[in-house]
């Protein structure tokens, strides 16, 4: 029986050899205080490596083969009410016979209690059969996680330390629901005129005299937005003259039930789905047009702090989506490679042309490197969330292990949102490039549907947009990396030296070429930085000491975010491979195999943002003279 966990070498290597699971199981077992934890790290392994192989075998036997119906026969908006066709229903429906949604959820309620890295490692799998379906499992576990998270963080649950569990929780309800998979979540924050711009949100949320709250507006591009359950973001505060971040402090996250079963087949609507969006791809998935009209929901920790409660939501849909995008890789990889295996032309298999090997060779590479990316960064994220998470319900007693455990856990979380705007770029842009490869591959037969091919880029398409578009991950890492160098100069110059001395010193050769990677990022960071801080002088002499704008103050850098990332992500690449190569000699292989390319394309951005982009800024700051 065909199985996408055991023909996977590369995940498998993770998995099995890679991943250090002692530390996240330890985490997730609430340090072992639990009478049915897992003993052992070595049986919860065992226990992991039985759900991947399940999934595995059920998304090549009952997903992967369907894609193509899932794919013409679409959800339906009957009555207010989204219908799923038969196949994608009976999938459903068979994931919830798995009990697959609460992988990641407490033993307490009814869950399996897994890492959450498993949970993502799963997303590759169910991606690689089908991304839409993968995007709306996604909003199962995922969603229920967060509720306890919020909960815990507010400090509304209720944790008994010595038997290891929550005695209660907040959101019990949704996460109740999850768990039974007769309900999902879903991140409400996307209105028409306010995609990627969360400052021009207009949805509100109202007080009444008795404290309970009510919001009116619409979302769009919601989805699996014909959820149960909201995540809603929604402004409570006035805009405020001065507001540093274009009135993100006046944003608040709240939970919405936005409808209730009553048992005898009757629902009644707190909120309203309009719309039904046609998409390019991505059929098995509903996205959805949300109206909430004077709707009761729950404010979920304080008023002002929904766009930091909403980073928690977007850190982990970012992963999904590189999660996804790996998936999406995989499937049009294999489709490539076995087609380009089995068809002659000029008097051998395509595969056997040098320019169709390069291609094969590069698509490998850029999956490896993918994985390599997606699980460090996942792991990051976990285990800085659950150390935060422990630190509220497992509060050390000695104060030297408290400060260790937080600056463990601030590692963590930084190393997580350096590499999580690469993760979601990355992967989406090279989705995108692999599915169009895999077309080119296939030729005429690629471009008309009886392959399939086709349909893997159209669903493609939309991972470089939907949670964040990759622009945004660009400026993101851009202004991330240049406010942390302004922030600590003395630690950039320290990095910078020991990446020179490596550069030449190292014993290695790999890690010389490594080093001279990271160097060239330091330098064009560097440059950058002297750029813009000669057009801030030019300001006044007292400029350079004073804040930092980036809106209007990182005009060349902006310019350049998507070029800066794309070293970035080399270099970050670069440095996982690295790493792997030290511990198992096997991976050396796979680096030089990156470094190979990386070193070139990160000389070729290097001198694109030295040598470009003054044309384009004066013809911009031209435009803006005349308008005023």
């Amino acid at each position: 029986m065909a199985n996408f966990y055991d023909d996977n070498d590369d995940m498998r290597f993770y998995v099995e050899r890679a991943i250090e699971w002692a530390p996240l199981v330890d985490l997730t077992e609430y340090r072992h205080r639990a009478p049915d934890a897992f003993p052992t790290t070595l049986e919860a392994l065992e226990f992991y490596r039985s759900v991947l192989e399940m999934v595995g075998n059920f998304v090549a036997e009952e997903v992967a083969p369907h894609t193509e119906e899932i794919d013409r026969e679409h959800p339906m908006l009957k009555n207010g009410e989204v219908v799923f066709p038969e196949r994608l229903n009976a999938i459903i429906k068979h994931i919830k016979g798995l009990e697959l949604h609460g992988m990641s959820l407490p033993r307490e309620f009814g869950g399996m209690n897994c890492p959450y890295l498993l949970v993502l490692l799963c997303t590759e799998l169910f991606a690689r059969g089908d991304v839409s379906v993968a995007a709306h499992i996604g909003f199962h576990g995922g969603m229920g996680l967060a509720a306890i998270a919020f909960s815990v963080f507010e400090g509304s649950t209720e944790f008994d330390e010595d038997a290891g569990r929550i005695v209660r929780t907040r959101f019990e309800d949704m996460v109740s629901d999850v768990i039974k998979g007769e309900a999902w979540g879903s991140m409400d924050i996307t209105e028409s005129g306010a995609g990627s711009d969360m400052a021009a949100l207009s949805t509100r949320g109202k007080q009444d005299e008795n404290g309970n709250w009510f919001l009116t507006g619409n979302k769009i591009f919601i989805t699996s937005g014909h959820a149960k359950w909201h995540f809603v973001i929604a402004r409570t505060e006035e805009l405020k003259a001065g507001d540093a971040f274009a009135g993100l402090q006046g944003l608040s996250m709240f939970l919405v039930k936005a409808y209730e079963d009553n048992g005898a087949g009757e629902r009644t609507h707190y909120a309203w789905f309009d719309k039904l969006e046609e998409k390019l791809g991505h059929h098995g998935s509903a996205t959805v047009a949300v109206r909430f009209d004077k709707t009761p929901a729950q404010l979920i920790g304080k008023r002002g702090e929904g766009f930091r409660m909403m980073l928690l939501l977007m850190n982990n849909a970012r992963l999904g989506v590189g999660f996804e995008s790996l998936g999406v890789c995989e499937a049009a990889y294999r489709k490539a490679r076995d087609y380009a295996a089995e068809r002659p032309s000029m008097g051998k298999m395509i595969d056997r042309h040098e320019m169709i090997a390069d291609y094969f060779d590069e698509m490998r590479t850029d999956i490896q490197a993918l994985r390599a990316l997606c699980v460090t960064g996942a792991v990051h994220e976990e285990m800085g969330q659950k150390m935060r998470l422990l630190l509220n319900l497992m509060p050390p007693k000695d104060d030297e292990v408290r400060k260790e455990n937080e600056r463990a856990m601030r590692f963590h979380l930084g190393k997580s949102r350096d590499l999580t705007p690469l993760v979601k770029y990355f992967g989406a842009e090279k989705a995108v490039e692999i599915t169009q490869r895999c077309i080119q591959i296939h030729g005429g037969y690629g471009y008309i549907n009886e392959y399939g091919v086709e349909k893997l880029l159209r669903d493609a398409m939309v991972l470089p947009i939907y949670e964040g578009t990759s622009q945004i991950q660009a400026l993101m890492a851009m202004k991330d990396n240049l406010l942390g160098i302004l922030k600590n100069p003395k630690a950039f110059m320290t990095d910078t030296v020991r990446a020179w001395v490596q550069s030449v010193f190292a014993p290695e050769r790999l890690a010389r070429r490594v080093a001279r990677l990271k160097r060239r990022k330091y330098l064009v960071l560097r440059y950058l930085l002297v750029r813009l801080a000669v057009k801030k002088l030019a300001s006044g002499p007292k400029a350079l000491l004073g804040e930092w704008d980036p809106k209007k103050d990182f005009a060349l850098a902006m310019l350049h975010a998507e070029r800066l990332i794309r070293i970035l992500t080399d270099v970050a690449i670069c440095e996982v491979l690295l790493n792997q190569a030290k511990c198992f000699p096997e991976r050396r292989e796979v680096l030089e195999r990156y470094l190979e390319r990386a070193e070139s394309r990160c000389r070729s951005m290097h001198y694109e943002i030295t040598h470009s982009g003054n044309r384009v800024l004066s013809a911009l700051t031209s435009a803006e003279e005349e308008t005023k």
